[in-house]
């Protein structure tokens, strides 16, 4: 059997900032050391932190009564609002910033277009952090967020109006591109920003190709993960013989043990043991 494992399946370069600055704090021993919302969405990771002391603030009203100025809190990948980030700060806990560069770039890019007079538009999922997030530092409520060609029929947005378009970090790229055209026919004076991270576009170009060339496809990830829900539509498209598994005691290796040829990627919350597990059990068949 042929085993194919993508260059770019794993940690992206963002995720991997974020955990390392937790694992960094921790080695420091000062005091309580929480992150803002799960830090990247993988729930081995998650339990491996939790495991070595780290707490979990979900949102700004379980933020812990009694903090001192010796307690951590670190701002997870997917990065918060403005005004999370304020109360965090007013709280007393000392911030640690993992928000993805890539994400921290979105922030400033609506902050300011928002400030000029434009209705943003976010392609994306409304209930992902990443979104809500973005959505935090706007200056006015001008925005919409569209994640199907149906939410564009509804915007609420003038012909003529000034519109700036900009992405969550880990859309599917066509999908992008095919929402750019149609919302470019819609009469606004638009402006389009492709913040869809470069990483992402190559991980989603990688697994399209290598899906299209296999006999079957496991895609590996944790289920909440929106980059690695993106890589399994995508591979779906290509190969109907795909998997979608979080660790390698979910994948059915009797299931593809008749294919000749088996690709393998892995979201950017994926750690390397996992890939390099399912991979070898892979080989075995």
């Amino acid at each position: 059997m042929k085993v194919t494992v993508a260059k770019t399946a794993g940690f992206c370069f963002g995720v991997t900032r974020a955990v390392n600055t937790v694992y960094n704090e921790i080695n420091i021993e000062k005091g309580n050391i929480y992150t803002y919302g799960p830090i990247i969405h993988n729930k081995e990771v998650v339990k491996d932190l939790s495991d070595k002391g780290v707490g979990v603030i979900n949102n700004v009203d379980e933020i812990p009564k009694d903090v001192n100025p010796e307690d951590t809190i670190v701002i997870r990948s997917h990065g918060i609002t403005y005004d999370d980030m304020k109360r965090l700060e007013t709280a007393g806990f000392h911030v640690v910033d993992a928000t993805c560069p890539f994400v921290k770039k979105i922030h400033q890019i609506v902050q300011k277009y928002s400030a000029d007079g434009y209705h943003i538009i976010i392609t994306g999922n409304p209930e992902h952090p990443e979104v809500i997030g973005i959505m935090g530092w706007m200056t006015t409520n001008a925005v919409s967020v569209v994640s199907n060609a149906e939410d564009i029929e509804t915007l609420p947005i003038k012909k003529g109006a000034k519109v700036c378009l900009v992405s969550q970090t880990t859309f599917n790229l066509n999908k992008f591109k095919e929402f750019v055209e149609i919302i470019s026919e819609k009469g606004y004076d638009i402006t389009v920003l492709n913040t869809i991270c470069n990483a992402t576009e190559e991980r989603q170009s990688e697994a399209r190709g290598l899906a299209a060339s296999v006999d079957a496809m496991i895609v590996i990830g944790d289920k909440s993960s929106s980059n690695t829900q993106k890589l399994f539509e995508i591979c779906k498209k290509e190969c109907e013989n795909t998997y979608y598994i979080q660790t390698s005691n979910e994948m059915d290796y009797e299931s593809i043990k008749s294919v000749s040829s088996v690709g393998i990627t892995a979201g950017a919350s994926t750690p390397n043991n996992i890939i390099e597990e399912v991979s070898k059990n892979v080989r075995k068949l």
